[in-house]
């Protein structure tokens, strides 16, 4: 029997938060290859660990905390410097509309650009990036406001 999570096939979960995960890994890392391994390192951790999920929710949740994760012990590990150049030659994949933006959002230190990727890209509440970061919801905000103020500077204007 194949295994399940949340209701879902492997790869249907694959198939599913392919986006997901590798627009966090790419936000984190900046660089399209460090992004792709880490991303493979967080699908083999799920199917591997097979850990029981509540609902699809959970399941994402679960998946985003993990590519965090996996990115910071990356960086943490390989311990060198990415230049922003290199990335933005590179054809990272974001969805159309957050597309004018993601130049931008890379340039953004990193404890803004997680939380304005969740907030902005993939559309979750304070109160779940608060769970998912595992920070207090008004840091969330303040990063947020914080996040936004950056972006404007860097993008120039509104």
């Amino acid at each position: 029997m194949e295994k399940q999570f949340a209701g879902l096939t492997y790869e249907q979960v694959v198939i599913s938060y392919t986006q997901t995960v590798f627009s966090v890994c790419v936000t984190h890392l900046q660089n399209r290859a460090d992004a792709e391994d880490c991303f493979q390192n967080v699908f083999a951790a799920l199917y591997f660990r097979s850990p029981e999920f509540n609902d699809e929710e959970h399941l994402k949740a679960w998946l985003i905390r993990v590519a965090i994760n996996e990115c910071k012990n990356y960086i943490r590990k390989n311990r060198r410097i990415v230049s922003l150049s290199a990335v933005c030659e590179q054809s990272i994949s974001f969805d159309e509309d957050s597309a004018d933006m993601s130049w931008a959002l890379l340039k953004t230190p990193l404890k803004y650009r997680e939380v304005l990727h969740l907030y902005y890209v993939l559309d979750y509440p304070v109160s779940e990036i608060s769970k998912i970061l595992r920070l207090n919801e008004n840091t969330v905000k303040t990063r947020l406001r914080r996040g936004r103020e950056k972006l404007k500077e860097i993008y120039g204007g509104e």
